[in-house]
């Protein structure tokens, strides 16, 4: 099921300036226009001096405990290396970026540990300016130097941004708080921005002892709370357990108005759980204070109990988070495996899941199936391709399917007995023609008869729910699909490795995609450990369709070119397209309190919220 949680936190910081707003004026060199923030659809929200975010409670009361939880555990501190499991937190609370996110406009980010950023006309490079006030927990400022280690070391670290800021060449400092990050290409619009989210980390820190005695190596994982410039500090944690976070009374950036109305809990503490009905457990009892629901089905049938009867416990549905994404969950064969390099046999694996059965019968008829890897926004293709869509499919026309021209995307639909005999007949249908045969109540390789027989790996027994039923569909046309669920590490370190047949993955997308797309779907991702092209896509029109989506130049051309991929995506079916529900569950124990609305695109938990037992109430 969709983590909500983690969808909100990533994914919404892709793609394409709004040239007309934020491309400086022509004059001299010299004199760079520096801009207080930066936004991919559209002008800035906010003018220079705001006070401000609209959305938070300026008066909020500081003070009070919130307790979280999580699924899975945590075993690293270190937030640039993607060996282990790093604790869920660092981002946000301990390290500060250069910009800050704004939760109520389209991929917009506001100056943080930078005062302002300038870019010359065809955008071959970035310059942040940091705030000299801008300070690490240890009272020595944040530098340039800073920067430019953070951002070497996140290269060099994490297989994905070595992708991701692949044409960020280099990063130097340019003047006492300037650093200039310089691009192998010009008019990549997207890069100013996406850089401004990098997470800045202590060079000197790391550089220096720990308190073993011992030099630190941020090549390798440590359970050391980490010294960040962030609001928040590591005050205590259980390895793997629990971890708590401590509001710091020194945080430089305390007053300013991008963090004005917010942090204000004293503590913040996650809990972390292997099993989803530990975890609701410990919810339900008073553990844990704030819940989001995975499974439509408890939030109709598991909220029966007295707290939540007599008021103690607050629920409430918001769409807030969809309204700046698209979301494609679905499973996910792995092409680098046969026989899920043939087109026919995927596709045949989507005739042979029954959704509507599964919705009826599961979950109340309370989902949509999903036919696009945008879903519910505008960039969603649908219908036949036009305009401009046309046109860029029609500049790759040899490389893509025939059908993207003549026929709509469409996904089987099932639901009764006869439409699901004759979804299974066409599955066999497609086996058949890429090389296997029904014998018996086996479906075999008709060349070699090897059993058709694969496993699907799962991170959560509570995808379980879908993931059995999904393999007695595939048992009535002779396939043997085993479910296996493991622990979060070893599940990372296999998805990492691309170590399976099949699994399940929830890729969110912003409203402006870009660079994140060729490590999503690019051909030189697929032989990349640590990207999340997860099928395995090596697929030249894909490429090439991934290059105008990322430079396309204005918001028509971004619109079509990524209908284009979408129609492309779907029509290899790279994957069988599960579910959504456009709306988020949330509850807690009535004893906090939000803004009278939520950010537009977030909840705002628990930034912009604070508690009831704070100071002044």
């Amino acid at each position: 099921m969709l983590d909500f949680g983690g969808i909100v936190r990533t994914n919404l910081v892709a793609a394409f300036l709004a040239m007309s707003f934020l491309l400086p004026q022509a004059g001299n060199a010299q004199e760079p226009t520096w801009h207080h923030g930066l936004s991919l659809v559209g002008e800035l929200k906010n003018p220079p001096g705001f006070e401000h975010f609209s959305y938070v409670n300026p008066d909020a009361p500081k003070g009070g405990d919130i307790r979280l939880s999580r699924a899975g555990t945590f075993d690293s501190f270190n937030p640039l290396l993607v060996k282990g499991e790093v604790a869920v937190g660092l981002g946000g609370l301990v390290f500060d970026t250069l910009l800050k996110s704004a939760e109520d406009e389209i991929s917009t980010a506001y100056g943080l540990l930078a005062e302002g950023v300038s870019f010359p006309d065809d955008i071959s490079s970035a310059t942040f300016r940091l705030r000299a006030e801008a300070k690490w927990a240890d009272g020595k400022p944040v530098t340039p130097e800073d920067v430019v280690f953070s951002f070497e070391k996140a290269k060099e670290l994490n297989p994905r941004n070595q992708s991701y800021y692949a044409h960020v060449v280099a990063a130097e400092k340019t003047g006492d708080r300037d650093v200039t990050f310089r691009f192998d290409e010009k008019n990549n619009h997207e890069l100013p921005k996406i850089l401004g989210n990098i997470l800045v980390v202590p060079k000197h820190w790391w550089e220096g002892t720990g308190a073993d005695g011992k030099p630190r190596d941020i090549t390798r994982t440590t359970l050391e709370p980490v010294m960040g410039s962030g609001p928040y500090r590591i005050a205590s944690f259980s390895p793997g357990g629990a971890i708590r976070y401590e509001r710091r009374p020194d945080y430089w950036g305390a007053t300013l108005n991008v963090n004005v109305g917010q942090n204000n809990f004293d503590s913040i503490t996650y809990s972390f759980f292997g099993d989803p009905d530990v975890e609701f457990e410990a919810f339900r009892s008073g553990d844990i204070d704030y819940w989001v629901e995975r499974n439509p089905v408890h939030w109709v049938t598991d909220f029966g109990f007295p707290a939540a009867k007599e008021g103690r416990i607050k629920r409430e549905e918001v769409p807030n988070p969809f309204r700046a994404m698209g979301v494609m969950q679905a499973m996910v064969p792995n092409m680098r495996r046969k026989p899920f390099d043939d087109e026919r046999v995927r596709q045949a694996l989507n005739y042979a899941f029954d959704f509507e059965e599964l919705n009826r019968t599961s979950f109340f008829n309370q989902y949509q199936r999903l036919n696009s890897f945008f879903s519910g926004t505008e960039l969603a293709s649908s219908g036949l391709p036009q305009g401009k869509e046309l046109e860029i499919l029609n500049e790759v026309k040899d490389l893509v399917p025939p059908e993207v021209f003549t026929a709509p995307y469409a996904n089987p639909v099932g639901g009764t007995p006869q439409q699901a005999r004759d979804n299974l007949r066409k599955a066999i249908e497609l086996l058949k023609e890429a090389g296997f045969e029904l014998k018996g109540n086996r479906m075999v390789n008709t060349a070699t008869g090897q059993p058709f027989s694969f496993e699907i790996l799962l991170s959560s027994p509570a995808l379980e729910r879908v993931a059995l039923p999904y393999a007695q569909d595939f048992k009535r046309i002779g396939i043997e699909a085993r479910v296996r669920t493991v622990d979060a590490s070893q599940y990372t370190n296999r998805e990492r490795a691309f170590d399976y047949d099949m699994t399940w993955q929830v890729w969110s997308q912003s409203l402006s995609p870009g660079n994140e797309q060729a490590d999503y779907w690019g051909s030189k991702a697929a032989s990349r450990e640590g990207s999340r092209n997860y099928a395995g896509i090596v697929d030249p029109g894909v490429d090439k369709l991934i290059e105008r989506v990322i430079f396309a130049k204005d918001r028509e051309t971004l619109v079509a070119a990524t209908k284009a991929l979408d129609r492309v995506l779907l029509a290899h079916n790279y994957v069988i397209p599960h579910y959504y529900k456009l709306k988020v569950g949330i509850a807690y124990w009535d004893k906090f309190e939000h803004p009278a609305e939520h950010p537009k695109y977030t909840i705002g938990s628990p930034t912009v919220w604070w508690s009831k037992n704070a100071a002044g109430k």
